[in-house]
């Protein structure tokens, strides 16, 4: 067997996230079908995570595998014919036979867009915050607590199926990108599902004077989402990268 890393795209807004679902549109889905119809066989792809409905990827990897090496430009070119304009394929890369697209990654990161104006074409992939703007020093200062803790239950969905809601954080601070126009850059080896959405959203009630740098790291240490900020948009919400050992690929 030749397993293959699919590197792509999306925009998530058409999109119930990634993962197949029984009854929504997902772009997992989508890309099973394209496969599919190339290879001529059933195929199914996993991915290296699961980004919920609405949010977007700049970078997202997918393995499969099959009996027989393929050309990996040809198929890459096939695929992006065949898909939608909302996803594109960056390229197709052979690996070794127990790369995992989930778990070989070493750290994925994502980017939250934020803006403060009244602004026609940022409402898409931007959320506009309401009212003053914020004390993104303050917001830095807290987020900068995050390094301090690995169980990250206050800041998860609730009731899903992971064993554990540990992960490293590495970086997590708040980039000005225009006058009114921010970013919150979070890496980790593994993210929780909501996790950077509550992140966001606990951090925004900091910045309005709502919530302390202390009160922030009470509430990680409370272990429970409901003392946790709401979650924020999937829209402004972007994976941007995810890393892996060089030596998986061929």
């Amino acid at each position: 067997m030749q397993r293959y890393f699919i590197e792509l795209a999306y925009d998530g807004t058409a999109y119930h996230g990634w993962q197949v679902q029984p009854h929504d549109v997902s772009v997992q889905e989508v890309l099973n079908k394209c496969l599919s119809t190339l290879l001529g066989r059933d195929m199914e792809v996993v991915g290296a995570g699961r980004t919920d409905a609405g949010v977007h990827a700049r970078l997202m990897v997918a393995h499969f595998e099959v009996e027989e090496p393929l050309d990996p430009q040809w198929l890459a070119e096939k695929l992006n014919r065949m898909l939608p304009q909302d996803i594109s394929i960056y390229g197709v890369r052979p690996v070794t036979v127990d790369a995992h697209a989930r778990f070989s990654a070493t750290y994925r990161t994502y980017h939250y867009f934020v803006h403060h104006e009244k602004n026609a074409f940022n409402r898409a992939y931007s959320y506009r915050v309401p009212g003053k703007e914020l004390d993104y020093a303050l917001m830095n200062e807290a987020a900068s607590k995050l390094f301090f803790y690995t169980d990250f239950t206050s800041f998860s969905k609730l009731h899903t199926d992971v064993k554990t809601n540990n992960c490293k954080i590495m970086t997590a601070e708040w980039r000005q990108l225009k006058d009114d126009e921010w970013v919150f850059v979070i890496q980790a080896d593994r993210f929780l599902r909501n996790m950077v959405r509550a992140i966001v959203g606990t951090l925004v009630e900091v910045g309005r004077g709502k919530l302390t740098v202390e009160g922030f790291q009470r509430i990680i240490e409370q272990k429970d989402r409901c003392s946790a900020g709401m979650s924020m948009p999937g829209n402004a919400l972007f994976l941007v990268d995810i890393g892996y050992p060089e030596e998986i690929y061929l």
